[in-house]
């Protein structure tokens, strides 16, 4: 049993160690994610590719959007590979 718990606990180190390391960029995301969608990616990706479908845009924007896009795709495949969510280590450091 202790082996168990040991092994989680370095697991859970390695995500914390994973969150505090996030690009600034990326952490906002996860914030965003965390207080205005409710946690969910798909629901703040949903948004993003409307706000680039509604045209015209400065481009910018459409840089930045895109480049959220790719991130959260990042993150999410983080957070399948491990199956966690991350939202719940942001909530450790508040």
């Amino acid at each position: 049993m202790r082996n168990i718990e040991g092994r989680a606990s370095v697991v859970s180190d390695e995500h914390r160690e994973f969150l505090r390391k996030l690009p600034q960029q990326e952490r906002t995301l996860l914030v965003l994610r965390e207080e205005l969608y409710e946690g969910s990616w798909d629901e703040m990706k949903v948004d993003l590719e409307s706000r680039l479908n509604r045209g015209p845009h400065v481009f910018e924007l459409v840089e930045k959007i895109e480049a959220d896009i790719e991130r959260i795709a990042r993150l999410v495949t983080y957070e399948q590979s491990h199956d966690i969510d991350l939202g719940e280590y942001l909530e450790e450091e508040e």
